[in-house]
């Protein structure tokens, strides 16, 4: 999405300075300041500049990328991650106190991939946001959305580093990204959502392929941090010699301090692994006592093989530490940084080292010849011009600086080619222009400017520019000046252009020169340019302005003149020389006065006369010599030349300092105490304090000041020795920069005094106040810049000229009192100027209004121990004179004031004039005195000026007195000192018995009036009030009333057709929740994976159970025994039926018989009693038996036909309920079916659409999926139901979940960049009087459509789904509460009238909204597919059918009812209360409420009793009472048609429930089945082994095989009692399991016991209990057994 920027607004012209000395001097003396140089500005600081090779520049600051073309005309903004917004969000970061490193939200521009055969260029970059997010953007297209992202790349915090650089490695030549940040910082407040994760925390330098589809999390390599190394600042990364070089230093963030020296640690260039080839620490102190180990920028000359870096010192709190040595510039050779890294375990984790134990890391060391000193530096960038070394710095105050380095790497003095007005500090990274080397990118602050790297136009003449050695400039023999290459026209021709190596030798110059005796020739030497035309040259004599000679010559050749030897041409005292060609000329001026006064070589040479050396005499060029004598040149006197070197005077010559210190034994000890002032502006300073010891002792005393440590040093002569302890010096002008100074006393050492500073001219902003009074004595206050070096403030008025007044100033302010300009006219305009040295600076204008006039004053007693005294202050004017007031005589205000007022009321006249504050008058500005008594006076102490619209107040009081009253009393007048303004006011007198006679009645008769007044308004204010009330409590039932008839009329909900595929749960899970329904701890023992078990694992004795159970006489006999014990509850019968129901899951053909015999068997026991209660409840083990059996043999009836209508019902039920409000605490909705859970206390609420983002997750990637959705949610909704909306959208827009739970992710605001997290609970949630929190909600935090929201992944400590306690509420507010004044934007006023059963219509529009859905669903449940029931239903109904004819029953009506208490009772109602119980959802229970009421409307249909409702019925029975015959009818048919349906036959039966086991094999594990039977078998242990069968006598022969005989001996008697034991403990006796006893027919023990027998059976009885188990697990359960003794 494209962002609207604002372009920086147009520079305002500088003013101009007052003196033409001094704007001459700046212009020659000072650099450019960009009036004609493009600049760029952006809301908020920059953080990251790139310049890419065709597409423009790219700048990156807040959360805005912006595209620049070369020229800074402003092409696109984005905002990161196309949000929407501007680009001044969010709020700016303040600028630390340098040198410490900036905070930005951008963190990486980095333009790659261009010039790549068949690739787009790219950009990477890299912002705070999301945890340290990457996007890759398209160079030339950048509003094309990103191509890839990712987060986790840089570091997520605004004042972390991170520095990478992107290149192309591998067989494939993919793009790789090697990035090296400070990821976790070490203060307490850092966002946990900031941090990496756990794994991550100690990364430093990662690498990551940038070509995937998204720039994952997981690195392809990682160097980490050494344990316990601290934070590192890594502050550049460039590609040298096949490796990946990252300069950094330890730096700790909280303190601002480095722990240790700037390093480089240097990586491979390679892909898919990352190698440490080692690191190297960097040594660039020299000249500092503490070192330099901060780096604050860095440059690759890559062309020459070395690194350059700006390195700092500690500053201290406030910069009190910064000295001229502070930064330096240091340059390192690449080979020997290389050569000296090595693989320890330093600052990162190696595995390979190659260094010893505890050896610590040897400094390289700079190039010494280019080091660089200075105090401020910024940044730095190199490269290489013509062979020459460029280096270009940027300061702290705003300076651009351009070294040149000599052929053997020397730095000269650094010129100065821009600087920035404001003064702001140059940003870390200087940036050139890809395509023309003239220009670099300079940014500073919140601009960018496009700055040229020379000012070639300063030197004047070809010498000049090409002795400047400076590689961008040279000579233009078209232009004639010297330039820019590009900017030399013709540019193809090379000879029209002269560079730094030709030398100054090449120069056009005039010579003269002597080619004979008598004649002196004129011509040009050097290089010209090549001319189509003639040349042309003239001689003229400039006293007469006749020629002396004249010349021409073709195109090709240089003209020549020769001048013949004259008499005459002596006298010839100017002349001026041209040659010329077309329109190139170049002209010289030689002065040839006095020649003859010279006698030595040197002083003719220095002037344009000539030398002739044989006879030893200067003359005039034109006079006659030996051409081999005749000498113009400087080649014979150069060392004298040298030695007469022009030297400055004191005022500032520049020498190099002598080293030789001279010994003075015996002279006396110099002593110096202090410089004043320490700050002077680039003017210099004419009256420089030095302060110390004996100085009129000495006779030769200089200052030298040392700067920059590569220029000259200033060498200052002392101006006036005041005494013996002041001593004055003048400073010349400099540039701006902190220099060091020192005094040296008669050649002797240099004694250091401390740094001077050398700062811009004082810059005004802002003057306060602007106006004043006239007689003056205001304090005026002067905002702005380096006022710490203005020598006068002075005030220009246009009368009485130049004023000085006194000032206090500090560096940014400047406090002066108001001169009196009395006798002016009322208004008068001054102009506030500084004066620095001799120069005026306008600073702005101040205006003078008339005084203020006192137009009341009143003193009133607070108690007898305090006065206070209230003064009234007219300010306003008419006409541009003053309100004429009533009492104003000279000096003396009177005041009346009107006694039944606090405060007189101005004038007529004044009260409706200007407002009165122009003056802004302060405490500081007023002074007050009461005067009572016998001229006594008191202090009135100033509380405060209160302002209205006409006049202002003055408050004072005087306090601590004993006796106010009689102060008051005596009280005469109040004298109110303004400034210089003095005035008194008078108190006037009345009467006081003409008070009391006017006053009183008029009072009184006041306040009657106003007290009938009073109770009349009030009474018909209260009347008024009842009549609103009730009109709106009517309004609001018919508003109520009216919207409830008209949604059922007109509502309609949008039912979701496609919704998606039903969840439902498999088999195994719906079988448990059906038959654990309150027990859901079984659910996981019987999950077991049973596919992988192998068969012959099974334990032996759970094989004897299953033996056991397979027995049907023996299994209906337990299950009756049980039954009649006492403490085999209900829940113990369903349980042991649901365990019964597992463990023959594989058998349902034996189940249903054992179903049949105790259903039979309960139909016994029902007969006796009433017949119609059968199977009504859940009772016995055989109706729990039928429930479950029923659910086994519909799961496919019911997931085939009956599962999609059901979940349909489902999800439109919860789409009417959220489709109103929710309370979230007690689950009430407005729309619902149930009574009991209807929201009658519902607010006002509205519908919000949301933009909703969802985050990219690695649960969730498919590229299909549509991640940005419109939801709709209503303002009422709580957070967490806003999330549960979004995920039900989510799911129905993508059909597939999100991939996480909702206490997984959270939900984000996003305000254009600025992102709020939202939560129920906050610090901005509303706390009610009772203590009682209410939840947070959409409209709460003020969301509106279209709003922005981001569902993220929280990373860690995310809770589990909130319960919320009393404490917490929602839409329901607490008792105490509900008829209070709700405060807040949106609930403003009292709670409307409420009553529940305006809402009941709510009731009816749900069950509307669902009808049809419903319908559908009961006609599913009572239709005949293909006109068959489903197996089980015709067969059990048959089965009751039959049942109820063998028991000669003919009510029908009994039978009608066993089947509804069968299958709609027992199954069909438990499956509709419970959709849980087959579909994976979640039921709350607000829905369970609603599904009630559909479950007995559903049973309804199937009773055989009439209703009889009334209007008191409850509305459950009444939502669905008209419904309910039509659904009897359709359940008697449906009941009519399985009866005439044909009747299964055996085998038809046997083959489905046989189809039915196989399916469901191995779905449980039945052996924890059968265990948690034998645990009831063991419990019952007793009962059921003193059961009795009796068995047929005259057997006397056990058979376990045929023919083979029990034989029984009187070894190893076992006893009953021992047998129960092994049972109970779980052992065995002899290897027989303990199921095995049980099996023995109970007779057999009895046989014995009736012949008086104690043994009950042998060791042998082990085959026999063995062969029974096997017989009765092979189905030979009916083999004769018998037994003899």
């Amino acid at each position: 999405m494209e962002v609207s920027r604002r372009k920086a607004p147009p520079r305002p012209p500088r003013p101009a300075a007052p003196l033409p000395l001094l704007a001459y001097l700046l212009a020659l003396a000072a650099p450019s300041r960009g009036a004609d140089e493009p600049v760029w500005r952006s809301e908020q600081a920059i953080g990251a500049i790139a310049a890419s090779r065709a597409d423009g520049v790219f700048v990156a600051s807040g959360s805005c990328l912006d595209q620049l073309d070369y020229s800074l005309e402003h092409r696109l903004s984005r905002l990161y991650r196309d949000q929407a917004g501007n680009c001044t969000e969010p709020v700016s970061l303040a600028p630390p106190a340098r040198p410490r490193p900036g905070s930005s939200f951008s963190k990486l521009l980095l333009p790659y991939s261009e010039g790549a055969a068949d690739l787009q260029g790219l950009l990477l970059t890299g912002w705070t946001f999301d945890r340290g997010a990457c996007e890759v953007r398209l160079l030339g297209n950048l509003s094309h959305s990103s191509l890839r992202n990712g987060t986790e790349v840089v570091s997520c915090h605004p004042q972390g580093s991170t520095a990478g650089v992107v290149y192309r490695a591998g067989d494939q030549n993919r793009w790789y990204l090697a990035v090296a940040a400070t990821y976790v910082l070490p203060e307490p407040e850092t966002a946990s959502r900031c941090n990496p994760a756990a794994s991550d925390r100690d990364t430093a330098i990662a690498l990551k392929d940038t070509e995937g589809r998204s720039l994952a999390t997981e690195e392809l390599g990682r160097l980490k941090l050494r344990g316990g190394a601290g934070s590192l600042h890594f502050v550049d990364a460039f590609l040298w010699n096949g490796s990946v070089y990252f300069p950094y230093y330890p730096y700790n963030y909280t303190s601002g301090a480095a722990t240790g020296w700037p390093s480089m640690v240097r990586i491979a260039q390679s892909a898919k692994v990352l190698q440490f080839q080692g690191q190297a620490a960097l040594d660039c102190g020299h000249g500092h006592p503490d070192g330099r180990r901060l780096l604050l920028s860095s440059s690759l000359v890559e062309a020459l093989g070395v690194w350059a870096g700006v390195f700092s010192a500690a500053t201290g709190e406030g910069q009190e530490k910064r000295s001229p040595a502070t930064t330096a510039l240091c340059l390192f050779r690449m080979s020997e940084i290389q050569e000296r890294a090595k693989s320890c375990s330093w600052d990162f984790q190696t595995a390979e080292q190659n260094c010893k134990e505890g050896e610590q890391p040897e400094r390289v060391q700079p190039i010494a010849s280019s080091t660089l000193i200075h105090s401020d530096l910024t940044s730095v960038y190199g490269t290489v011009v013509m062979n020459r070394t460029v280096l270009f710095l940027g300061t702290g105050d705003g300076q651009l600086l351009k070294v040149i380095l000599g052929e053997n790497l020397t730095s000269n003095c650094p010129e100065v080619i821009y600087e920035i007005k404001e003064e702001t500090p140059v940003f870390y990274k200087l940036v050139p222009h890809p395509k023309k080397n003239i220009y670099i990118y300079l940014t500073a602050g919140k601009e960018v400017r496009r700055i040229r790297v020379a000012n070639c136009s300063k030197h004047k003449s070809c010498t000049e520019c090409l002795t400047a050695t400076d590689p961008h400039c040279g000579w233009c023999h078209s232009l004639q000046r010297c330039a820019f290459k590009e900017d030399c026209v013709p540019l193809d021709n090379y000879e029209n252009w002269l560079d730094i190596s030709s030398g100054a030798k090449k120069c056009p110059q005039i010579n003269l020169f002597r080619s004979s005796e008598d004649k002196t020739t004129v011509t040009v030497v050097g290089s010209l340019p090549p001319r189509r035309s003639e040349w042309k040259c003239v001689v003229k004599n400039l006293d007469t302005g006749r020629e002396l000679c004249k010349g021409r010559s073709p195109p090709g050749r240089v003209c020549t003149c020769n001048m013949p030897t004259r008499a005459t041409y002596k006298d010839v005292l100017a002349v001026n020389m041209t040659f010329s060609s077309g329109s190139w000329h170049l002209s010289k001026r030689f002065n040839f006065t006095n020649c003859s006064s010279f006698r030595e070589c040197p002083a003719c040479i220095g002037t344009d006369c000539a030398w002739c050396k044989s006879e030893r005499k200067c003359i005039h060029p034109f006079t006659a010599c030996d051409p081999s004598d005749y000498k113009t040149n400087q080649e014979h006197c150069q060392v004298a030349v040298e030695k007469r070197a022009p030297s400055k005077t004191a005022g500032g010559g520049r020498f190099t300092e002598n080293r030789s210190s001279r010994a003075n034994p015996g002279l006396q000890v110099f002593y110096i105490k202090s410089i004043e002032p320490r700050k002077i502006s680039t003017l210099g300073k004419s009256n420089v304090i030095v302060t110390g010891a004996n100085f009129s002792q000495a006779s030769n005393i200089t200052m030298i000041l040392k700067g920059t440590s590569t220029c000259d040093k200033d060498v200052i002569q002392v101006s006036h020795v005041l005494n013996d302890t002041h001593m004055k010096f003048s400073l010349p002008s400099s540039r701006k920069e902190m220099k060091d100074v020192c005094i040296q006393f008669d050649g002797g050492n240099c004694t250091s005094v401390g740094p001077l500073s050398y700062i811009a001219l004082p810059h005004c902003s802002l003057i306060y106040p602007a106006t004043t009074w006239i007689s003056g004595g205001q304090n005026i206050t002067i905002l702005g810049r380096n006022f710490d070096v203005i020598d006068n403030l002075i005030i220009s008025h246009e009368l009485k000229g130049n004023i000085n007044v006194s000032e206090y100033c500090m560096a940014t302010s400047c406090r002066f009192s108001a001169p009196s300009f009395k006798g002016s006219k009322a208004r008068a305009n001054v102009t506030v100027k500084l004066r620095v040295q001799e120069t005026y600076l306008d600073c702005g204008s101040l205006q003078y209004l008339e005084d203020p006039r006192f137009t009341g004053c009143r003193v009133e007693p607070e108690g007898d121990t305090e006065l206070e005294v209230k003064i009234q202050v007219c300010f306003s004017l008419i006409s541009g004179g003053m309100c004429p007031l009533p009492f104003a005589t000279g000096k003396v205000c009177s005041c009346l004031w009107v006694p039944s007022c606090t405060l007189i009321s101005p004038s007529p006249l004044c009260s409706s004039q200007k407002e009165n504050d122009d003056f802004n008058i302060s405490k500081t500005d007023i002074e007050i005195t009461l005067f009572h008594g016998e001229n006594k006076q008191l202090n009135c102490s100033f509380e405060n000026i209160t302002r209205n619209q006409d006049l202002t107040i003055i408050l004072c009081k005087i306090k601590g007195i004993t006796n106010a009253n009689s102060i008051d009393t005596s009280s005469k007048k109040v004298r109110v000192k303004l400034g210089n303004l003095e005035l008194y006011v008078e108190q006037e007198t009345v009467p006081t018995t003409w008070y009391f006679l006017i006053v009183l009645p008029v009072l009184l008769v006041i306040v009657i009036f106003a007290a009938v007044g009073v109770t009349r308004h009030k009474s018909k204010e209260l009347s008024r009030k009842q009549s609103q009330q009730l009109e709106l409590l009517e309004s609001e039932l018919r508003k109520e009333i009216r919207d409830g008839f008209a949604e059922l009329q007109m509502d309609k909900l949008d039912v979701v057709d496609s919704f998606g595929t039903v969840p439902f749960l498999d088999y195994k899970h719906f079988a448990l929740r059906t038959f654990f329904p309150e027990s859901g701890g079984f659910t996981h023992i019987f999950t077991e994976d049973m596919h992988n078990r192998d068969a012959n694992d099974k334990n032996e004795s759970l094989t004897a159970l299953d033996a056991l159970i397979c027995n049907k006489s023996f299994l209906v006999t337990v299950i009756h025994t049980l039954e009649k014990q006492k403490n085999f509850s209900v829940k113990d019968r369903c349980l042991f039926a649901s365990f019964l129901t597992i463990a023959l899951q594989t058998k349902l053909v034996y189940l249903t018989s054992i179903l049949e015999v105790l259903t039979r068997d309960l139909m016994e026991q029902s007969s006796n009693m009433q017949p119609k209660l059968m199977l009504r409840r859940t009772e016995s083990v055989v109706e729990k038996l039928l429930t479950n059996w029923m659910s086994v043999c519909l799961s496919g009836f019911l997931r085939e036909t009956v599962g999609e209508p059901f979940y349909l019902l489902v999800t439109t039920l919860n789409q009417k309920i959220n489709k109103g409000p929710v309370d979230v605490i007690t689950c009430k909705a407005l729309y619902t079916l149930n009574e009991d859970w209807l929201l009658w206390q519902v607010p006002e609420f509205s519908t919000v659409a949301l933009n909703v983002v969802f985050e990219k997750i690695p649960e969730n990637e498919s590229a299909d999926v549509c991640r940005n959705i419109s939801v709709n949610v209503l303002d009422c909704d709580t957070i967490g139901q806003a999330k549960e909306k979004i995920f039900q959208a989510f799911l129905s827009k993508n059909g597939s979940p999100y991939g996480l739970q909702l206490n997984e992710i959270g939900l984000e605001l996003q305000v254009g960049t600025r992102q709020k997290e939202l939560l129920d609970i906050d610090s901005s949630s509303v706390i009610l009087e009772d203590g009682i929190t209410k939840l947070n909600t959409i409209g709460h935090y003020e969301i509106s459509n279209g709003s922005a929201i981001k569902v993220f992944k929280k990373i860690a400590n995310f809770t589990t789904d909130v319960e919320y306690s009393e404490d917490h509420c929602h839409l329901i507010l607490p008792d105490s509460e509900a008829f209070q004044d709700v405060q807040g934007k949106r609930h403003r006023g009292k709670h409307k009238f409420k009553v529940k059963e305006m809402y009941l219509t709510k009731l009816l529009s749900t069950k509307v909204a669902i009808h049809s859905v419903l319908e559908k669903l009961f006609r599913s449940i009572w239709s005949l597919p293909n006109s068959r029931a489903p197996f089980a239903i015709k067969y059990f109904f048959d089965f009751l059918d039959a049942q109820a004819e063998n028991k000669k029953i003919t009510d029908p009506d009994v039978v009608h009812i066993w089947k509804t208490n069968s299958l709609p009772l027992r199954f069909w109602v438990n499956i509709l209360k419970n959709p849980q119980f087959v579909f994976d959802i979640k039921k709350t229970p607000h829905i369970d409420g609603c599904l009630s009421v559909i479950a007995q409307a559903f049973m309804d249909a199937f009773s055989l009793t009439e209703q009889q409702l009334g209007k008191e019925a409850p509305t459950n029975k009444l939502l669905y009472a008209k419904d309910i015959p039509t659904y009897k009818e359709e359940v008697k048919s449906y009941y009519k048609a399985i009866r005439d349906l044909p009747p299964l036959s055996s085998s038809e039966m046997e083959e489905f429930l046989t189809q039915e086991s196989k399916k469901h094999e191995n779905e449980f594990n039945e052996e924890v089945a059968l265990t948690e039977i034998y645990k009831y078998i063991v419990k019952y242990f007793d009962e059921l082994f003193i059961l009795r069968e009796r068995i047929p006598s005259g057997l006397h022969t056990v058979t376990t095989e045929p023919n083979e005989e029990l034989e029984l001996t009187n070894s190893e008697i076992t006893t009953q009692a021992e047998i129960k034991s092994w049972m109970l403990n779980g052992q065995s006796h002899q290897g027989v399991p303990k199921f095995c006893f049980l099996m023995l027919p109970l007779n057999f023990f009895l046989f014995f016991q009736e012949r008086g027998l104690d043994l009950l059976y042998t060791v042998n009885c082990r085959m026999f209990t063995a062969r029974y188990c096997q017989a009765s697990q092979s189905g030979r359960r009916n083999q004769t057994w018998a037994y003899s003794r």
